[in-house]
């Protein structure tokens, strides 16, 4: 039987699992998928074998190796340390923001993801903690920073 190699476009499926069990990513089908939100971008609902070429850092380096040698039909898990991930978690990328500096169209909540642009037009995603009357806290840091992540991946095809 075929086993994948470093140059190798493979189909895989997986679910990824934060330490507690939480799935944040899989190319598996929700239980939800019937509703009648599918078909927006956001819905979750994206299906179906993820295509990469081995080697390419297309997805996460440490998956890609862990796909060298298998067979299509062959399952492994991987777990990534946060810093071979999306990194630790930075408390220096939580900032506060006077109220006034945000346009008045613009009406942040906890939760939200917003986009900063800098004067050089290089843009951030920032995720809102706190609100108050006089300010806004923000968090630069991705959604996943800090966290050691758990793929199972299977091996669907070479193709």
């Amino acid at each position: 039987m075929a086993q994948a190699k470093k140059g190798d476009r493979v189909a895989i499926n997986f679910t990824g699992t934060l330490e507690d069990g939480t799935v944040f990513d899989t190319t598996f089908a929700d239980d939800d998928c019937s509703s009648d939100e599918c078909g927006t971008d956001d819905c979750g609902c994206e299906t179906g074998p993820m295509e990469l070429i081995i080697g390419e850092e297309e997805f996460f380096p440490l998956v890609e190796e862990a796909l060298i040698g298998m067979a299509p039909g062959e399952k492994k898990t991987v777990v990534i340390p946060s810093e071979e991930a999306f990194g630790e978690y930075d408390e220096e990328q939580v900032f506060s923001i006077k109220r006034s500096e945000v346009p008045d169209h613009i009406h942040p909540e906890e939760g939200q993801e917003l986009e900063l642009t800098g004067e050089d037009d290089e843009s951030v995603i920032v995720t809102v903690v706190e609100v108050t009357d006089e300010e806004i806290t923000l968090d630069a840091n991705h959604p996943l920073a800090g966290e050691d992540l758990s793929f199972e991946v299977e091996l669907v095809e070479i193709l």
